[in-house]
């Protein structure tokens, strides 16, 4: 009896320890968005989908109002979604980048992306893509575009102009939702060949 409970707690000790050193491997996504109609909510999830694709990658998903210093600072990526409010990124997205910590410049070579959502195409959507990339800019972060020449700047969904608005409101075309997983899928790659480099 004794060397079968025995047996069964050094099971579950190799188990364990398997478990933290498998999750210490891991890479971390940070995936933050904010969303008003759900469209944005929708893109997010699919470039969380593409990340979280992609074997030795952990992804976190949240919303602005509910990240935290610390999810920045684990993150070895952090990809930022927002809405496109009259050719600019939404206030809470704003409100968040302004919280980021600067002095130090603890984000410095994390790696940076952007997706957004616009109601008609030519609403702003490339500039909301590059407001945010700029300011991952200043704070020394590496910036990842799409895999495509025609996603050079993220991923982006039109979700009101014809031919792209979606038969339900609630959803947005599925053309967009595979821009999002290959956005996704891409920064998570680009993060484990840094850390192949850094081992070199």
């Amino acid at each position: 009896m004794k060397t079968t409970i025995r047996f069964f707690l050094i099971c579950i000790f190799a188990i364990t320890a398997f478990a933290v050193s498998e999750a210490k491997g891991q890479k971390t996504v940070l995936v933050v968005y904010h969303s008003e109609s759900g469209n944005t909510e929708q893109l997010a999830r699919a470039v969380a989908d593409g990340a979280g694709s992609v074997d030795g990658i952990r992804v976190k998903l949240v919303e602005a109002a509910e990240a935290s210093e610390d999810d920045l600072l684990q993150a070895d990526a952090i990809i930022v979604g927002s809405p496109v409010y009259n050719a600019n990124v939404s206030p809470e997205i704003s409100r968040f980048i302004a919280s980021w910590p600067f002095e130090g410049a603890p984000l410095k070579n994390k790696v940076g992306a952007a997706f957004v959502t616009a109601g008609g195409m030519s609403a702003g959507e490339e500039i909301v893509q590059m407001n945010i990339l700029q300011s991952m800019l200043i704070f020394g972060m590496i910036i990842v575009g799409g895999p495509e020449w025609t996603q050079p700047f993220g991923a982006s969904a039109i979700t009101h102009e014809e031919p792209f608005r979606a038969e339900n409101p609630a959803e947005i075309d599925d053309r967009f939702i595979e821009r999002g997983k290959k956005l996704g899928e891409r920064v998570a790659e680009v993060v484990l060949r840094l850390q192949v480099s850094e081992h070199k």
